[in-house]
């Protein structure tokens, strides 16, 4: 296995590119304190191939994996968890309380996408993901917290997003690792060092009022940075976080305004999705040509589309009884 992109930060952090459909989609982030390691996300299980040449590059035994930690369980974040856990032995798998029972029995989760995408494309994107064993099992309950060789590391529930979500506050980086609570921010439209962050509203389980929630309650720590999944490093929060909360309730305009169309509810939400962050992006100062800003973008439109509607069926007392 070739070595994958491996971008270092300070304070032992590291992104390495989790080779997810392109370079710089996806990033599993290593968390490195005095020789112990742990893994924030793990891609796919085609993904951990690349960690492990990263770790064999940095010098880390894998009896030194003591963590995987997943943000949630979305698979294109813990679709490799059980090949990480298979090939270090001495790890355990921190995830929330919500998502505990699927990485022990993924049976459910594994139907779920093979009904989204068919039995053959599930495969070729995310190999086989089998059981883990519950006793490596630990769950990471709300402002719950793990020591890393001496490293703090608390655990926050931010749905929004997924309603198995954790945040991670690192306090000795004073960061966030933040999965998609924060948004998706490719590196592909920083402009002069400034970057453009966009919601991530995909099935099945966005709720807005809980993602202006979690997106307060992590600025609540006045973090330096977040290390969002895709892709990595941010700056800039408190510009971002505001960005995001318009853009929330920007999303939130577009699928109300589509309610009653029926059929032609995903094409005239990805439409209008796409108008306005392609607006958004020009505001920004990208200058990159809009065939590639389309190519870029056009997964996440789709999946926050079919999000919205999902959203949209549903009745709201859903959303306040969990």
């Amino acid at each position: 296995m070739s070595l994958p992109l491996i971008t270092d930060y300070e304070y032992g952090i590291s992104a390495i590119d989790a080779q997810f459909h392109r370079p710089r989609r996806a990033a599993i982030h290593l968390i490195v304190e005095k020789g112990v390691a742990a893994l924030v996300d793990t891609g796919t299980s085609f993904s951990i191939p690349g960690v492990v040449a990263a770790l064999k590059h940095k010098n880390i035994a894998t009896k030194d994996l003591a963590y995987v930690i997943l943000t949630h369980i979305h698979l294109d974040h813990a679709g490799g968890a059980s090949e990480c856990m298979r090939l270090f032995p001495h790890a355990k798998l921190i995830v929330h309380p919500r998502g505990a029972s699927h990485m022990a029995n993924p049976a459910r989760l594994v139907a779920g996408a093979m009904s989204v995408y068919g039995e053959a494309e599930f495969k070729r994107v995310y190999g086989e993901i089998v059981p883990i064993d519950v006793a490596r099992i630990v769950e990471a309950s709300d402002e719950g917290r793990i020591d890393l060789n001496g490293r703090s590391l608390l655990f926050l529930d931010t749905p929004g997003h997924a309603r198995h979500h954790n945040c991670i506050y690192d306090k000795r980086s004073q960061s966030f690792f933040t999965g998609d609570t924060f948004g998706v921010s490719y590196r592909e439209f920083d402009v002069n060092g400034k970057e453009f962050v966009f919601p991530t509203t995909s099935p099945v389980q966005f709720d807005p009022v809980a993602a202006h929630t979690s997106i307060d309650r992590i600025m609540g720590y006045q973090p330096h940075y977040a290390y969002l999944t895709h892709y990595s490093q941010i700056g800039n929060l408190a510009d971002h976080a505001q960005s995001l909360h318009d853009l929330i309730d920007a999303h939130v305009e577009i699928a109300q305004r589509a309610k009653g169309n029926g059929a032609e509810r995903q094409l005239i939400i990805s439409e209008a999705l796409s108008e306005l962050l392609l607006r958004r992006l020009s505001e920004h100062g990208c200058q990159l040509p809009q065939t590639e800003i389309n190519e870029l973008l056009s997964t996440d439109i789709r999946l926050n589309a079919l999000g919205l509607i999902h959203w949209l069926d549903q009745p709201p007392e859903r959303f306040r009884q969990l």
